[in-house]
């Protein structure tokens, strides 16, 4: 199910941007291979050039359309993308080439002529009351968008669009609660294409204001190798140290990931160097693929970039994106600590050796052939956060990163690796596009007829004000749902009828939809979905479930953290800042002593019992509570653990000397 974070590289875009049509044999031929490579291209860079047009107002040759027709030639150019790249099955993806350019065409016609007739559908109110013409292109376009999202997101997400985008057709018969506005067919069908709440509501508004940017981004990042930097620099860093593989995967991943918002291409990078090489100093096949795939994971929490949820998230709570940056800074980086703690003890317990110092980089070297990449980072940093300009800070970290490597041949975008960005950025795209835009059905669904409010209301009063059993409910049902949908299509869904609730019942907003995020991405690591574990294991040749497991294992934390900050709003970085040093110091020594009881390890104790891996594993939960008398237990406890087993260990040595 592509999201951002599931995206092909641009080998595999290259691919996918043949016409379908069994083997090479089978295919139509060659040069309408060729041709539609092209007609990808062409129109990827006539998407990115109207979405700059639009960006930074700068009316190339008198066109600069209004805000609802652009979001309509978006869809139609990045429909038409999705029609031609993704595969009509997954049994035989080359068979129906031919209809892919049906539907290509379809998708650019009707989206482009409800483009044109932007002004008309806002003056003269065709939500309410269109011509023929527009209602024909509206039913068009809501079919092409329902076989996007089948592409694109999966049978699950098509039923989930289906399911609530028809809702207001039958919500008058539903009970409860669940009873809603009723529309007729053609009412649904107007509401949806031609209403602002819907296909172009806030998911395709984000995509078209925010997420295009970063996803070029990601993929300039990429094509001009930085990835291979980021992974030098972590390996410089880290590489000699115990276990050293297994850190460099942690941080080189964790870096590249903040910055690409991607985890499954993230894997795919980052992996094959990552994974061979913390096999080779002794780590098992499938811990390196877990180890890879939590690393990779961590991209969805990891600013500045976190994928495409965090810029739906800010127009949902109507804040800026660096509000939500701030906010996810610390569980972000208490994640990457918990997993640091963990490779770290594992190789302690095993006796695990680092790389030798004459097969890690010198550190200095490497800052130095990595300046182009430090100095785009510092720009969109700047500009994100300095100058609150959100949406052009990718633009020009971009420019800056293009212009920069262009000075190292190694790095210089020459014109095969800038065809194969083209291919890269359009794919991307157009799987955001066909996936946000079927999203926009379920969105315009509980809006339209009034449900989402009404569900949250009966939600509080069914939970009684128990916030912890509407936290628990939310977990389960964001997780569960993240087993079928992409993070961002369980995000939007949660978000409109989970968070509202949360917030009513006194919890923090940004704490309640970082909350839902969190739980949702969890299906990244664990089975059966475990998408980024399963993509690990191909990469590690281990068996995936088996590598799944140990995923989720090695995730832990992340159960944990979500319900720690919902209630301490210092660790998303509210309050002062005696309380913020004061809570990260406590909960970096709870995931301390919570990693120690998982890997039956001690800093300067050793192995530990299973006694009192209990004993220290619950002082570390004591710790985490965001009550300083519960902390000081905790922390007793821990003293007492390791006062013990200190005793221990020297009575043993005495008896054996």
């Amino acid at each position: 199910m592509p999201d951002q974070d599931e995206i092909m590289d641009s080998d595999q875009t290259t691919s996918a941007a043949a016409p379908e049509g069994g083997s090479a044999q089978a295919q139509p031929d060659s040069a309408l291979q060729t041709a539609l490579r092209a007609i990808v291209m062409v129109l990827g860079a006539l998407g990115v050039i109207m979405a700059i047009n639009q960006q930074f107002l700068l009316n190339i040759f008198g066109f600069q359309p209004l805000g609802n027709a652009y979001l309509y030639y978006l869809i139609g150019i990045f429909l038409a993308l999705a029609f031609l790249t993704l595969p009509a099955t997954a049994m035989n993806p080359r068979r129906f080439w031919w209809l892919n350019i049906v539907l290509a065409i379809a998708a650019m016609g009707s989206a482009g002529w409800l483009g044109f007739h932007g002004l008309d559908i806002i003056q003269k109110g065709w939500e309410y009351d269109a011509p023929l013409g527009a209602d024909i292109a509206a039913s068009v376009l809501i079919v092409l968008v329902l076989e996007g999202v089948r592409r694109a997101g999966g049978p699950i997400l098509l039923f989930t669009a289906l399911l609530f985008g028809t809702y207001p057709l039958y919500a008058d018969y539903m009970p409860g609660f669940l009873w809603g506005t009723e529309y007729s067919l053609v009412g649904t069908v107007r509401a949806h294409v031609l209403g602002v709440e819907s296909i172009i509501g806030i998911p395709m508004q984000v995509v078209a204001e925010l997420v295009i940017g970063f996803v070029i981004f990601g993929s300039v990042l990429v094509a001009t190798k930085g990835s291979d930097f980021f992974m030098e620099l972590a390996s410089a860093l880290l590489g000699h140290s115990r276990g050293g593989p297994a850190k460099v995967a942690v941080m080189g991943s964790g870096i590249l990931g903040s910055l690409s918002g991607s985890v499954i291409s993230n894997i795919l990078t980052s992996g094959p160097f990552s994974i061979p090489t913390m096999r080779r100093v002794g780590y098992p096949a499938h811990y390196a693929a877990a180890v890879e795939a939590c690393a990779s994971t961590g991209a969805t929490l990891m600013p500045p970039v976190m994928g495409t949820v965090a810029f739906v998230m800010a127009s949902f709570l109507g804040v800026q994106y660096s509000s939500i940056v701030i906010a996810a800074v610390i569980p972000a980086i208490l994640f990457y600590v918990a997993l640091l703690f963990q490779v770290d003890m594992y190789a302690a317990r095993r006796g695990l050796k680092g790389l030798p110092r004459s097969e890690t980089p010198p550190i200095w070297p490497v800052l130095k052939s990595g300046w182009p990449y430090l100095l785009s980072l510092a720009v969109l940093i700047f500009v994100l956060m300095g100058l609150r300009m959100e949406a052009r800070s990718p633009y020009y970290a971009s420019v800056v990163m293009l212009v920069a490597t262009a000075f190292r041949k190694e790095t210089r975008l020459t014109l095969a690796r800038a065809k194969g960005l083209l291919l890269d950025i359009s794919c991307n795209i157009a799987s955001l596009v066909a996936v946000l835009a079927g999203i926009g059905l379920v969105v315009g669904g509980l809006s339209y007829t009034g449900v989402a409010g009404a569900f949250s209301r009966e939600l509080l009063l069914y939970a009684g004000g128990n916030t912890a059993l509407m936290l628990i409910a939310g977990a389960v049902t964001s997780f569960v749902l993240g087993m079928g949908m992409t993070v961002t299509a369980c995000y939007i869904f949660l978000s409109i009828l989970l968070a509202p609730a949360l917030v009513q019942a006194g919890l923090n907003p940004i704490a309640s939809h970082l909350f839902i995020l969190y739980w949702g991405m969890l299906s990244y690591i664990t089975p059966p979905v475990a998408l980024a574990a399963i993509t690990a294991a191909n990469v590690a040749g281990s068996k995936p479930m088996k590598t799944g497991f140990h995923a989720m294992r090695l995730g832990m934390p992340l159960f944990v953290l979500p319900f720690i900050f919902v209630y301490d709003p210092a660790l998303i970085m509210e309050g002062s800042w005696l309380q913020i040093i004061e809570r990260v110091g406590l909960t970096v020594l709870a995931i301390w002593a919570i990693t120690s009881a998982f890997e039956s390890w001690i800093y300067k104790v050793g192995r530990i019992g299973i006694a009192s891996r209990i004993a220290f594993g619950a002082g570390g939960i004591l710790v985490l509570f965001p009550e300083l008398t519960t902390s000081l237990i905790g922390a007793a406890v821990l003293v007492g653990v390791i006062v013990v087993n200190l005793g221990l260990g020297r009575r043993r040595a005495t008896v054996k000397a």
